[in-house]
């Protein structure tokens, strides 16, 4: 048969992206400051642009500047004292010398009213730039909190406190106001603080000079009566009262000089060995959610930190009357379809953004109105699913978005979390909350006859109403680094 060459009309479908709709794909990804900063190119790349003046009218408060109490500023003497004496005295030096200062323990878009209704290059240049900086230290509490095997709530109220960790690794939160605004009891908040101060860097999320030097001498197994009445009395060891001190201790001057010694070997800020990166910048919501007559929850963008831009008809007029060569027909028609495609994606932004989080209100309003008990298991499929849209794109639109909320400032991943099916129809399980009886049901095991197989505990969670398969059991076990029952059996069997 002779080969030849020949050609063929054929027709089909096929999805193509163009330019223009990668562009708006982008948009719905970016954070309000990346946004800002991507309309300021445009401005200066587009003449047709222009930003409405209209929004200079408003008067421009100064924002106070923040007020630090004196127990913090006390604390902040304290380790700056405590690292002058760490970094600099000799071994000599720090058994008699100078003790630390301590403290007391087409027209202008109103996004406000907006109605509500793959992988890129960019995604990859984002992945690059996560894998070669080094982890903040919310980042590494994080990924402790993720292994941790804490239930939904407490996850939630750990991700809280750790949000509330500044750079030098001390807790800036007050417990009993996190308790009130998440809708929990006092004591469950210190019970999940406790275990945040169980985190590597030993000393994290301490709330003064005194507990975070005594979290790490009880991870040294050197915390006594005596060390916790010096740490009690920290100014008088900032004075150098030395006889008070014995006296208040109960010990003689060379205890009293291998214990000092053992607080200067300390680490007065625990988080100064992690990254600090950029200044923190504080962060403006996206969405304010407030609470209406009724039980009704109203959902509104955050118009101030959404740019108000307009098109230029006047000036374009004019310039497109003065072009007289193709290529400058051509410039000023592609500028205007430029402007005119912006400010169509921006506003379709403003309406995606306001019809997610409107979904994610309605889903999460027994948290808003009654605390972090109530937070329900959420995924991307549930809320993509309700306002027809697909799960990629309510992906990006949670992403490095933030909803204002009566219960505090929350980041829109924060509402999602994974469920596990009941077995026997009713309402879901969170993955957190499996783990975590998981977990208990390792810790009751005492003898070799009471060690669990993942098989067995598949059998009781279902026999609870968790639908559950082995092999999920076994990631779970692995991911809270829990042995399996064979060597659980076999470290049973060994004498203590």
């Amino acid at each position: 048969m002779a080969l030849s060459a020949r050609l063929e009309v054929r027709q089909g479908q096929g999805l193509v992206i163009t330019p223009q709709l990668q562009q708006a794909i982008k948009l719905l990804q970016m954070s309000n400051l990346e946004l800002e900063a991507f309309v300021e190119t445009e401005l200066e790349r587009n003449p047709l642009l222009q930003r409405d003046e209209r929004e200079n009218e408003a008067d421009e408060t100064p924002a106070p500047e923040s007020a630090v109490t004196d127990e913090h500023a006390a604390d902040a003497d304290a380790r700056a004292e405590l690292d002058t004496t760490h970094d600099e005295a000799s071994p000599g030096e720090r058994a008699t010398g100078d003790a630390p200062e301590a403290a007391d323990a087409g027209g202008a878009i109103d996004w406000s009213r907006a109605g509500s209704g793959g992988s890129f290059d960019h995604d990859g240049e984002m992945g690059d730039g996560a894998l070669t900086r080094e982890k903040t230290l919310t980042e590494h509490l994080l990924d402790q909190l993720s292994a941790a095997g804490l239930s939904a709530a407490d996850g939630v109220i750990a991700s809280v406190l750790i949000d509330a960790v500044d750079e030098a690794g001390y807790l800036r939160a007050d417990v009993g106001e996190t308790a009130e605004r998440l809708g929990c009891d006092l004591e469950r908040v210190e019970r999940v603080l406790a275990v945040v101060q169980g985190f590597d860097p030993v000393g994290v999320a301490a709330r003064d000079v005194r507990e975070c030097l005594m979290i790490q001498l009880k991870d040294q197994n050197r915390y006594d009566p005596a060390i916790g009445a010096l740490l009690d009395n920290l100014p008088l060891l900032a004075r150098r009262d030395l006889a008070a001190l014995k006296k208040i201790c109960g010990v003689d001057d060379e205890d009293l000089r291998d214990m000092i010694a053992e607080i200067r070997g300390l680490t007065p800020r625990p988080g100064a060995a992690f990254p600090g990166g950029e200044a923190a910048t504080a962060v403006a919501p996206d969405v304010f959610v407030r609470e209406g007559p009724g039980g009704l929850w109203h959902v509104e963008l955050n118009s101030d930190t959404l740019p108000r831009l307009l098109v230029d008809q006047r000036y374009h007029a004019r310039v497109s009357g003065q072009s007289k060569t193709d290529q400058e027909k051509t410039f000023v028609s592609d500028c205007l379809a430029q402007a005119n495609w912006l400010m169509k994606s921006l506003d379709q932004r403003a309406r995606t953004i306001l019809k997610v989080s409107s979904e994610i209100v309605r889903q999460q309003d027994a948290f808003l109105a009654y605390g972090v008990e109530h937070l329900r298991p959420l995924n991307l499929k549930t809320v993509a699913d309700a306002i027809g849209m697909h799960e990629s794109t309510v992906s990006r639109v949670t992403s490095n978005k933030y909803m204002a909320t009566p219960r505090g400032l929350f980041e829109m991943k924060f509402f999602f979390t994974s469920a596990i099916a009941s077995s026997e129809g009713g309402e879901a399980h969170s993955a957190e909350s499996v783990r975590h009886k998981i977990k208990q049901l390792i810790d009751t095991e005492a003898t070799e006859a009471d060690v669990h197989s993942d098989d067995r505990i598949v059998d009781i969670l279902k026999a609870a109403g968790v639908d559950i398969a082995r092999r999920t059991v076994a990631k779970y076990r692995e991911a809270m680094r829990i042995p399996s029952s064979v060597d659980r059996r076999r470290m049973l069997k060994e004498p203590a």
